[in-house]
């Protein structure tokens, strides 16, 4: 699949990072995004190192600037000219009582959630319909059905990206663009244990259970079910 290109948000940490793992073994060309350059070059490097086949480039990019979808876009044309699979996995998380939220958190949470995943994808629906054909997958949470106390916003804003897949599958299809939303529930990455330090492990899924399903996603038996929220969950 050496011909296979994927654009991965948030992808110096988390999700993010172990789906830019499991693509790469796959020999996948990916285009990896973050805001701080230091975290994303180091989350590169191994990568490079491990897995030479695979074509690695990076691009640091915040998407709470309105500027960086077509930035990202325009990179990812140069040097790939080409998406198969957009990962949506960049996230901002607080966990802090209703009337407590300040309109700067607010913004924060429903620009990175929200916005930023919105106009990213907006940006890169084009490229897929001229290919007749494309894959996105947003990552949601179990917030958007059952949040946790301190989670009003940031459920609501996974609520929305679970109802906007829902639009890009019917959108997508006669052009050959399917979409899927990942709901995981409590995963043990570095934004949970920032958040909760004392979240009990046995009751996690790893961002490695994450990645697998996303890649999971881009093959034949899933065809027939854009559209969907797939939970990955400890059972």
């Amino acid at each position: 699949m050496a011909e296979h290109v994927i654009l991965i948000t948030g992808a110096s940490s988390g999700i993010g990072l172990a789906t830019a793992h499991r693509f790469a073994r796959e020999g996948f060309q990916i285009l990896m995004t973050a805001r701080n350059a230091d975290k994303l070059r180091q989350a590169a490097e191994p990568l490079l190192r491990t897995f030479p086949a695979s074509r690695i480039q990076t691009c640091v990019a915040d998407l709470n600037d309105p500027r960086s979808p077509q930035r990202i876009v325009e990179q990812m044309q140069r040097e790939f000219s080409r998406i198969d699979i957009l990962v949506n996995a960049a996230g901002y998380a607080s966990s802090i009582p209703f009337d407590q939220i300040s309109a700067a958190e607010f913004d924060l949470t429903m620009n990175t959630n929200v916005r930023g995943l919105f106009f990213l994808t907006q940006a890169v629906w084009p490229i897929m319909a001229r290919q007749r054909g494309g894959i996105i997958v947003n990552v949601s949470s179990l917030a958007a059905v059952d949040p946790f106390p301190g989670f009003s916003v940031y459920g609501s804003s996974k609520a929305w990206v679970d109802l906007f897949t829902k639009a890009l599958a019917q959108e997508g299809r006669a052009a050959g663009i399917r979409a899927y939303s990942i709901r995981p529930g409590a995963v043990d990455t570095p934004m949970l244990r920032g958040l909760f330090p004392d979240f009990p492990a046995d009751q996690t899924v790893s961002a490695d259970e994450v990645a697998e399903a996303i890649w999971g996603i881009t093959t034949v038996p899933f065809r027939l079910s854009s559209g969907q929220a797939i939970a990955v969950t400890r059972q």
